[in-house]
């Protein structure tokens, strides 16, 4: 053991050196998060627990580092049972390094990009063990033409096209399917993300029907596994054989890989048709305990997200930054600051709808063409041209909006929600909803709940529901929101417009139980029709000064 503990300290070492030489940029361009040396250990230990105890291993890591599992793997291994390694690394650096580390070893290890390399052709030339915690590199990295190369490369290697959206890692899994040998184990540590949104749906579609998906465990989110990145992990294992019938798959959440703190089993079919992955275990257990309506918030609501400026310094001022540019106050809307600003969740109005809030934000918005503005409103004019002038107009946003100093349409809304927060934070709350009595809008920090015609009838008849429907969002329980967002490293979560609709709508239906009936009316759905969006802010005030 002294001398794999000497190389061990010699990769520790090394990896501190190259990481320090490099920027967060550089790193996050390339993926460069090692895993840590605890966390690769309990990987090696997990998978000796599901390999034959005489089976010779033929390794593999497509993305090698310094050799965090390789290191493990000779630790937890029997020596003499490691009968070949391979690994691939695309940063000479990084390659040069390991190759002077593991010298004397079997480790043959190249400089080139794994997702470019060709497989073996044999089986006996293919891993029967592949470990691997690939480049967490995301889309907007990879440019078009590399975007569309390993588009091509993994329909070609397993029939899959992944989204355009997908970030490197996905690539990584689909493509080393051809270097498995057949029942070869697999396990991947990648972000959790993939089994919630979009562009992971083609990567759970493989995973359900061309290997057998033994388990996903969950890395509790609020304890980070990478001290220099903030991503939720998950580790992937899953046989290379075809998924036999009524296959279960294991879903583990917190501790270790040998110690969990939550388990379950879920079916593949219910995998299928299931849009989060996210929610197990713990769905499993929710389930036992409760059987929900079928109503959600989307049933009540329009959700939109707040308003995006593209540049919020520039179009969002102060009562102060107003006064010092002489901007009309007709070009100026009401908008409410950030949620780290805004002290309650329940915002006051003056007589003119303006929030009652010491941090005070106006919206700068104008449609007028340029040469009216100039013409008509000099010190407006004189104010945009600082924004040419800093590139603000040229921003991406900004070039699709005609003329760039216009903003959305988004009219004041009864009820908002903040779309992100820590677990643990403030009141323990893991969502905020505001009730706002202004006529003021929203930046995109906020979610914008418009009451569909079915909850606004409802309100019309009884304005004073309103703050009762308030109440049942604001006490809804942190599991049933975080059983439809999402959650990063560090114990960031997130929730989006939709996710937010598809939350189950059974304690605003407590709160105002008329909606029931309504919502299983044969004319329901042409009551679900959203039209608050279209109201003008005079009218979208009016609404909400009687109740709304």
């Amino acid at each position: 053991m002294e001398e794999l503990d000497r190389r061990e300290f010699a990769r520790l070492e090394a990896q501190a050196k190259l990481d320090g030489a490099k920027t967060q940029r550089e790193r996050n361009k390339l993926g460069q998060f090692a895993t840590p040396a605890a966390l690769a250990s309990d990987v090696l230990r997990y998978a000796n627990v599901l390999l034959p105890p005489d089976l010779k291993i033929r390794f593999l890591d497509p993305a090698f580092g310094t050799g965090s599992f390789y290191s493990a793997l000779l630790r937890v291994f029997a020596k003499g049972r490691v009968a070949a390694a391979a690994g691939y690394e695309v940063d000479p650096l990084y390659c040069e390094e390991a190759i002077r580390i593991w010298d004397g070893t079997s480790l043959k290890l190249k400089v080139a990009d794994f997702t470019r390399t060709m497989p073996p052709s044999t089986g006996v030339e293919k891993a029967n063990l592949l470990i691997c915690n690939p480049p967490y590199v995301r889309h907007h990295h990879l440019g078009r033409d590399a975007k569309v190369w390993l588009q091509q490369a993994t329909e070609r290697a397993v029939g899959v096209k992944p989204s355009g959206l997908a970030g490197l890692y996905c690539y990584f899994l689909l493509l080393s399917h051809a270097w498995m040998a057949k029942d070869a184990l697999a396990g991947w540590l990648v972000p959790s993300e993939f089994m919630d949104v979009g562009y992971g749906k083609k990567v759970k579609d493989y995973l359900l029907g061309q290997v057998t998906l033994l388990r996903i465990h969950r890395f509790d989110p609020t304890k980070a596994q990478f001290a220099d990145a903030l991503v939720s992990s998950a580790m992937v294992w899953f046989k290379h054989a075809s998924p036999p019938a009524s296959h279960t798959v294991e879903f583990t959440f917190g501790g270790t890989l040998l110690r969990p703190e939550v388990s379950g089993v879920v079916p593949a079919e219910t995998l299928r048709s299931a849009a989060k992955w996210t929610t197990f275990p713990n769905a499993l257990l929710e389930a036992k305990k409760t059987v929900p309506t079928e109503a959600r918030l989307s049933d009540l609501f329009d959700i939109k997200r707040g308003i995006a400026t593209g540049a919020n310094e520039f179009f969002v001022l102060t009562p102060e930054e107003v006064r010092s540019h002489r901007l009309p106050r007709r070009f100026l809307k009401p908008i409410l600051p950030s949620p780290r600003y805004l002290p309650t969740d329940e915002v006051e109005s003056d007589d003119r709808g303006e929030p009652l809030l010491d941090s005070k934000r106006f919206l700068l918005s104008c449609n007028l063409p340029e040469e009216v503005v100039r013409a008509s409103y000099l010190d407006l004019w004189r104010y945009l041209q600082k924004g040419v002038e800093n590139g603000i107009s040229e921003r991406y946003l900004s070039r699709h909006r005609h003329p760039w100093y216009s903003q959305e349409h988004r009219p004041p809304v009864p009820i908002l929600c903040t779309y992100m927060n820590r677990r643990g934070v403030a009141d323990g709350k893991l969502f905020r909803f505001v009730l706002n009595h202004s006529r003021a809008t929203a930046p995109n920090v906020y979610l914008m709940l418009y009451p569909k015609p079915v909850l606004r009838r409802a309100l019309d008849d009884r304005p004073e529901l309103l703050r009762e429907v308030w109440l049942a969002l604001s006490g809804m329980a942190p599991e049933t929101l975080l059983g439809e967002g999402r959650v990063y490293g560090g114990g960031l979560h997130k929730i989006e417009p939709k996710e937010l609709g598809n939350v189950p709508a059974d304690d605003v239906l407590t709160a105002v139980p008329q909606l029931s009936a309504e919502l299983s009316h044969p004319a329901a759905p042409a009551l679900f029709a959203a039209d608050w969006g279209n109201l003008g802010e005079d009218a979208a005030w009016s609404h909400q000064q009687r109740g709304l």
